[in-house]
């Protein structure tokens, strides 16, 4: 039960007090790119949630299987970003069966995910951070659901700002800056209550 409690603070801390995207910064460009809509920003969102636990699993597995016994830590990048990419490659075949609109829709943003720093950060993190399997995966998942979380808020006020006055140098990246510096100082006041 006690193991369940510290996956489950791992998780809960990945969504709220250490937001990979609004603590950490990692994945900003497709943030900033993709949150024009909340259906894009739904999809793209969904996407890294499954990519981020699925990547952060098999990382795991490839990272203490293979390259550890073998002592060849050193070639971690290069392996998780291989497995990333193949992982998106099915995600992309997957989205665009099912909904070609959702797939126009994200565009170039959906082959980004594989350079998405925050899919790279979340496994170096886990590596880093020396986390079980379970730990491991709940941090992918919670890492996903926060990105998630925060990419539907921003998308959320960007659609309702088309309708408001904004003054004519902020428009556009200003304003959009502004209100994502705002939702990290948010995200960063849940900061100290786990660790």
């Amino acid at each position: 039960m006690e193991a369940f409690g510290a996956t489950f603070a791992i998780f809960f801390s990945a969504v709220f007090t250490n937001n990979i995207l609004l603590t950490n910064y990692l994945g900003m460009c497709s943030f900033l790119g993709a949150s024009r809509e909340i259906k894009t920003a739904t999809g793209l969102g969904t996407a890294v949630i499954f990519v981020m636990t699925a990547t952060s699993a098999l990382n795991w597995i490839v990272y203490h299987a293979i390259l550890v016994p073998l002592k060849l830590e050193y070639l971690r990048f290069i392996v998780f970003i291989i497995v990333i990419a193949a992982f998106v490659q099915i995600v992309e075949m997957i989205i665009e069966r099912v909904s070609d609109r959702l797939y126009i829709a994200l565009g170039i943003f959906l082959p980004l995910i594989t350079v998405n720093c925050a899919i790279l950060g979340a496994t170096l993190f886990m590596v880093i951070r020396e986390y079980t399997f379970a730990a491991g995966v709940a941090y992918g998942l919670g890492g996903g659901v926060g990105w998630t979380l925060a990419i539907i808020a921003m998308a959320g006020i960007r659609q309702s700002m088309t309708k408001a006055r904004v003054p004519k140098g902020l428009e556009g990246a200003g304003i959009t800056l502004i209100i994502a510096g705002i939702m990290a100082l948010a995200f960063m006041g849940f900061n100290g209550m786990i660790r």
